[in-house]
């Protein structure tokens, strides 16, 4: 049973990272470190588990389980924990919806399953069939997850409110159109619906602009690293102080530059050697088919820290590396 029943999507709500031994094995010792480490973060409204940040792409239902879990042990007495859904096959989602609730989240980041990549756009009826299966295994809220639609991903707008209108566990989206424009109209449209949507921005690239638009939260992987900068804009473009948020940004800006550079599948591969250059976990190791990074990337991304604020310089970044 969920630990916060009628937990609201808003707010800030890092996506956390998952730490793994040299055998590949997940190293919960450090995982438990890193969630222990962003939940102290003052502001947060919840944490995100089994998403991208922790590579859900590459564990098994059985270690998804296990991360929430030991994230529920951690921290779950703290904050919300909202937990991933991802899976092509809308069974499986249901699946893990189910054992998502049993375990103790409080809500469910859906993905769109890839089967859908292949002209699930031009089918709505395949995206209703997807969330009507999940929401009918769980009670717990539902949390949307937007697509660029040149993915293929993304759902169309009408798409979108028809699913909205029939789910009505759906009570956030998370906003990754990649589209200014459509980006726009879904923080003005669907928080302005009969029952209100909120739109919780993952444009961490351009994450002050985003959030001027009007959304009311974000959920983010670059909040395993720098969660209390998130909440500091959040709460600066919150409050309308424009130069305390471009301040904050201003200190943002070179860490997105580095995190979000091509190839952008490395994203989250770069936060982990950052969480490394700053003593947060001792190692740096993803699952193939992601690789290490090389030295002189991660030279950079010191770098980068440094020109934030987080980093002194030459403290750690060349024995690091």
């Amino acid at each position: 049973m969920p630990r916060f029943k009628d937990y609201r999507p808003a707010g800030v709500i890092p996506a956390t990272l998952l730490a793994f031994d040299d055998d590949l094995s997940i190293h919960e010792r450090a995982t438990r470190r890193h969630l222990s480490h962003v939940a102290a973060t003052r502001g947060l409204s919840a944490i995100t588990v089994n998403g991208h940040a922790s590579e859900v792409h590459a564990c098994t239902f059985e270690e998804q389980q296990r991360l929430l879990a030991v994230a529920l042990d951690e921290i779950g007495d703290k904050l919300p924990l909202v937990s991933g859904v991802y899976a092509d096959g809308s069974l499986e989602a249901a699946r893990l919806a189910r054992m998502a609730e049993q375990e103790g989240a409080s809500c469910l980041l859906v993905f769109p399953p890839q089967s859908m990549s292949f002209g699930g756009q031009l089918r709505p009826e395949m995206a209703l069939a997807h969330f009507g299966h999940i929401a009918a295994a769980t009670d717990l809220p539902l949390i949307l997850f937007q697509y660029p639609m040149a993915t293929g991903l993304g759902y169309p707008f009408a798409t979108l409110l028809r699913v909205l209108e029939e789910v009505p566990s759906i009570k956030a989206i998370k906003d990754w159109s990649g589209d200014p424009m459509l980006h726009e109209r879904h923080t003005r449209e669907l928080q302005s619906l009969p029952r209100p949507v909120t739109v919780l921005t993952t444009h961490s690239a351009w994450l002050m602009a985003s959030l001027t638009m009007g959304a009311n939260g974000l959920l983010s992987g670059a909040g395993s690293v720098i969660a209390d900068l998130q909440v500091a804009l959040f709460e600066a473009v919150q409050a309308g102080n424009l130069p305390l948020a471009q301040q904050i940004n201003g200190r943002i800006y070179p860490l997105m530059q580095a995190f979000y550079a091509p190839p952008f599948l490395d994203m989250h591969n770069r936060m982990k050697e950052c969480l490394r250059l700053l003593g947060l976990v001792d190692k740096a190791v993803v699952r193939p088919p992601l690789c290490k990074l090389g030295d002189q990337e991660i030279a950079r991304l010191g770098t980068a820290l440094q020109h934030a604020g987080l980093l002194r310089e030459g403290a750690r970044v060349m024995a690091a590396v």
